[in-house]
């Protein structure tokens, strides 16, 4: 469901460029807050902050912080962060008296 509201939001917009690394940001921190947070509620945001800036962003209950690190070579999770910091030209995350905010953005070429 998250993977498609970026699609569509993107594709209303026309910056169907940035879908392919909308879906990778969106699914990542879907992933992360679902994993960490460990809660049912997981809100994902899509929001143009500019004319060709998106923001993507997934906001949970937990108060636990996100930590981007860097995995041994043999461990098959931990990286998602690190991909969302490749993809995106930034990120980071909110603190809410509720939870969180982490979020995204991805700017396309001219």
């Amino acid at each position: 469901m998250a993977r498609r509201l970026v699609r569509a939001a993107l594709a209303v917009w026309a910056l169907n460029e940035l879908a392919e690394d909308g879906v990778l940001v969106v699914t990542e921190l879907v992933s992360n807050a679902v994993r960490h947070a460990r809660r049912a509620s997981v809100r994902v945001i899509v929001e143009r902050t500019a004319q060709r800036t998106v923001r993507i962003a997934v906001a949970d209950l937990s108060r636990a912080q996100p930590v981007c690190r860097l995995p041994e070579v043999n461990e098959k999770e931990g990286r998602g962060l690190l991909l969302v910091a490749a993809m995106a030209t930034r990120w980071g995350c909110d603190e809410r008296h509720w939870g969180k905010v982490v979020w995204a953005e991805l700017e396309a070429r001219r």
